[in-house]
């Protein structure tokens, strides 16, 4: 099924490969150094530059009346138009799918120790055999920590309640890669909500309570698993929202991807993260796009990453878990996303190529120029980007996103 003209890219990967090179299943561990790079794949921002006095400092509910209110920039093709993020049913339709990440964001950083150094360690992602991605990060002051290199092999990291976890390998070939591999200690998720707090960089102003981190999608996982760092362009809805575009016909498809932890310094693509695309999912997505019906949208780039992970080269959503290593760039394309609501990421972010995928680069590129022009926010508190196709368009121009 390839409805409305979809570009179709390359083939995708359902799952990641295991250590030993075998499909993964849900359960497996992901080769976390096999991930693609960004080699020849520059983004078309990468010559903007966002004012530091446009990061959002503090949650939207700390600067105005409530987290929904946050401004909404709507891209239709190459048309940039001005709302606030309430009046986002105005710019929906009965029919629309909108898919959400139901992850819920974990209590990922830890204050530990190396020898006589003192370090927060970042929990990223947990393996099959126990082991978790980690991260170390040097403190910086007032709550907020720096980059520091990675490893030592070996070493030690004593963690509060007597626990500790000894480093094992880089994630990436490189013996000073940000993440690595560790040996930790058991029942993590007991650790982090006794330790932890929500992973914050230096762009905010002070630590806030857990809750600032979760959506009104999030949902607990019965193992305990999450995400090291919120899904956040679902942060504006609220219940009374989330009713108001129910009332008004707009339909919810839920999954699960689980972020692992990013760089406000490195602008990496993502590693292999944990999915989940569930059969009432897939089957609602199949329903909508062969009855033209309605468009689907992505809330969030990892919802684009779990639904292009679940669909075929025919077009077709499967139900599907496990591992995905998939990096949306616009040679690739999108297969099934019609539309993106998601925030606004720094120039050099690799998440801009997946944004441009979507939205064709002269699109994008007006946008974010808009954006700069009319001060919006960016990062995890700051506004949102309403991408929508140009519905006066018969067919995408596919050669547009070609470089």
């Amino acid at each position: 099924m390839t409805a409305r003209g979809r570009c179709e890219g390359g083939d995708v990967a359902l799952a990641a490969p295991g250590p030993g090179g075998e499909p993964a299943a849900a359960a497996d561990s992901p080769a976390l150094d096999a991930r693609p790079g960004r080699a020849g794949e520059a983004t078309a921002l990468e010559t903007l530059r966002v004012p530091e006095g446009l990061s959002a400092r503090v949650p939207a509910e700390q600067r105005g009346a409530g987290r929904d209110d946050v401004r909404l920039l709507v891209s239709r093709g190459r048309a940039v138009a001005h709302h606030a993020f309430r009046e986002l049913p105005e710019q929906l339709r009965a029919g629309d799918v909108l898919v959400v990440n139901t992850s819920m964001t974990l209590p990922a950083a830890v204050n530990g120790r190396v020898g006589g150094e003192r370090v927060v360690v970042h929990f990223s992602t947990r393996g099959a055999d126990g082991r978790w991605a980690v991260e170390l990060r040097a403190p910086r002051g007032a709550g907020v920590t720096g980059p520091r290199p990675g490893g030592p092999a070996g070493a030690v990291v004593r963690l509060p309640g007597g626990r500790a976890l000894v480093l094992e390998e880089p994630l990436g070939p490189e013996a000073g890669a940000r993440l690595w591999w560790a040996r930790a200690p058991e029942r993590v998720p007991e650790l982090l909500r006794g330790y932890g707090r929500p992973i914050r960089y230096g762009y905010t102003d002070r630590d806030q309570p857990l809750s600032a981190y979760r959506t009104v999608f999030a949902v607990d996982s019965p193992d305990g698993s999450g995400s090291a760092e919120m899904p956040s362009a679902a942060r504006p809805f609220t219940m009374p929202l989330v009713a108001e575009l129910v009332r008004r016909g707009v339909l919810f498809a839920p999954l699960s991807l689980h972020t692992g932890v990013a760089s406000a310094e490195a602008h990496e693509p993502p590693y292999p993260e944990r999915f989940a695309v569930p059969a009432a999912t897939a089957w609602l997505v199949n329903a909508v796009r062969a009855a033209g019906s309605g468009r689907v949208v992505a809330v969030g780039t990892t919802a684009v990453r779990a639904l292009e992970s679940a669909v075929g080269a025919d077009g077709v959503v499967r139900p599907a878990e496990g591992w995905t290593d998939l990096v949306v760039t616009p040679r690739r394309g999108v297969r099934v996303v019609d539309g993106l609501l998601t925030g606004l990421h720094e120039p050099q972010a690799s998440h801009l190529l997946m944004l441009e995928a979507v939205a064709g680069r002269e699109a994008l590129r007006r946008g974010y120029e808009a954006a700069l022009q009319e001060r919006y926010l960016w990062h995890e508190f700051g506004d949102v980007h309403l991408i929508l196709p140009d519905e006066e368009r018969n067919a995408p121009d596919c050669f547009s996103n070609e470089w």
